[in-house]
């Protein structure tokens, strides 16, 4: 089955770049599997980790929220397709002026909200206004360029920025271009109301949200009658789940070390996607003694990168050099930059003056964190770095002492958010430090420039950040998806947030 929306056109005059289970049953489904036969289910539960605290993503931060409501509940005017490409979703098409300050929108007919509501240009405008006007979440940022907006008609809405900028339309594929309409925003918590196409049934924190498929939505329906998202915090439970036909699929498999019995059963099926989420080790460049650009380069000579992905994470997940990720259009490979060499790592230490070292490496209680620590601690212990690992309650602990206080030299995260190389790197006051002052001038010409120009520029400052030994990537994390081999309509990547569930079905 086929993405639901109809085949579009677009008419830009400038293209511009931009951007873990069983089969069973599921809550509010009386279906008892997913093995192929008679008794096909008509709902589907897949396994999750990271709960939201609540369903509202105009004031919490975190990607668990847009996770489980972009695609599904809400929808913006575009989308990022499997590949990382910008696609129509709410706009059918799109022009650019020449001075690539305008977009005008051409909005799909037809569509209408969860309530009833008739999606038209006025809720664009109201969608847009209101992520000034009265979202909290750091994402609003990204619509400080909107100057205006102009609604043409019902089904046509113009856009006009300050300036140029090749990053605002890859924005609207994320959370900060959902459409609301003014009839849908009182409880966005609980209550969220969007043109996607499902609603939500029943939300119970820290455990479940039952979606129900709609029967008007305006595209082609998913082959599903609801969906359940179910939050598990071990992945032994969810495996063991998905073995006993408790759940139906897991996304993002978090114990890549479980995944050969899945493989080895012809009830199964196992995707090895890939993502934009870098498994970073973040270096306190504000902070001795990272501080010192030939200390933060021996760390990254010191680094055997494949023996981490094949120790820690089994083989799973690649190599990259900085948080620009293979899906991205400005993307090169400068895994060669830094190659696995301790002598070299050594000879920096010493010219450091810098031989001997002992650092505190901050390692959040994440399962991908605690799997590289102890590899990472051992690699630089050969080249005389000793790091004494500090443990930290992940996200409590963490984003308050590393994330929010910088109290820390060295740690490790998980960072999922797509095309965020600008947002790690062009702010000196983030927690790594970096000094941006080398790359800010040629991120702002590249932003404002046309497509070839903004890919150039962009490997600019990548480049830059890679030279300047930033902090490193241990490895670009894999999305791993294990399911009931009957259960289609998962997507293979993870290139954004939002966790696509339009295409799921049984065969």
């Amino acid at each position: 089955m086929m993405r639901r929306k109809n085949p579009l056109l677009l008419t830009a005059t400038i293209a511009l770049t931009a951007a873990l289970g069983l089969a069973g049953c599921s809550a509010g489904a009386s279906s008892s599997g997913g093995d192929s036969g008679s008794d096909t289910p008509t709902t589907a539960t897949i396994a999750l980790t990271g709960p939201p605290t609540n369903l509202d993503f105009t004031t919490t931060a975190g990607s668990a929220i847009p996770q489980a409501m972009m695609s599904n509940v809400y929808e913006g005017l575009v989308q990022l397709n499997d590949a990382g490409e910008i696609v129509p979703s709410l706009a059918t098409s799109w022009e650019i002026s020449d001075d690539l300050k305008t977009y005008t929108f051409k909005l799909e007919e037809g569509v209408t909200f969860s309530n009833g509501a008739a999606f038209t240009a006025e809720d664009v405008k109201f969608s847009f206004d209101r992520v000034k006007s009265d979202w909290v979440s750091s994402l609003k940022a990204k619509m400080d360029v909107v100057e205006s907006i102009e609604v043409i008609s019902d089904t046509e809405v113009a856009v006009t920025l300050s300036a140029p900028s090749n990053s605002w339309l890859f924005s609207l594929a994320t959370p900060v271009g959902a459409i609301f309409t003014p009839e849908g925003v009182a409880d966005l918590a609980n209550t969220p109301v969007g043109t996607g196409p499902y609603t939500v049934e029943k939300y119970t924190p820290n455990e479940s949200i039952v979606l129900d498929t709609r029967d008007d939505y305006w595209g082609e329906a998913p082959g599903v009658e609801g969906v359940t998202l179910k939050y598990f915090a071990d992945s032994t439970a969810t495996t063991n789940a998905l073995q006993t036909g408790d759940i139906d699929a897991i996304v993002n498999l978090q114990a890549p070390e479980l995944v050969s019995a899945f493989e080895a059963d012809d009830k199964f099926k196992v995707v090895d996607g890939t993502s934009s989420g870098e498994v970073s080790l973040s270096l306190n460049n504000q902070a001795a003694p990272f501080d010192d650009v030939r200390v933060r380069q021996a760390v990254l000579y010191a680094l055997d990168k494949q023996a981490i992905i094949d120790t820690a994470w089994n083989g799973y997940g690649s190599a990259v050099a900085t948080f620009a990720t293979p899906t991205d259009p400005y993307y090169e490979d400068l895994n060669d930059v830094y190659p696995y060499d301790p002598a070299k790592a050594k000879a920096l230490l010493k010219e450091a003056g810098q031989e001997n070292l002992t650092v505190e490496y901050t390692v959040p209680t994440r399962p991908y964190a605690q799997a590289v620590s102890e590899i990472v601690v051992s690699q630089l212990k050969d080249v005389g770095i000793t790091a004494t690992i500090k443990s930290a309650e992940f996200p409590a602990v963490w984003i308050d002492e590393v994330f929010t206080k910088h109290d820390y030299q060295m740690t490790t995260v998980l960072a999922v958010e797509a095309r965020d190389i600008l947002t790690v790197f062009n702010d000196p006051n983030y927690y790594i430090g970096y000094d941006n002052s080398k790359i800010e001038p040629i991120a702002a010409k590249a932003d404002a420039a046309d497509e070839a120009g903004y890919i150039d520029g962009m490997k600019q400052v990548s480049r830059q950040i890679v030279d300047d030994a930033a902090s490193g990537v241990l490895f670009l994390f894999p999305n791993i998806v294990v399911s009931k081999a009957n259960l289609e309509g998962i997507p293979e990547n993870a290139i954004i947030e939002a966790l696509d569930l339009t295409d799921l079905r049984w065969d």
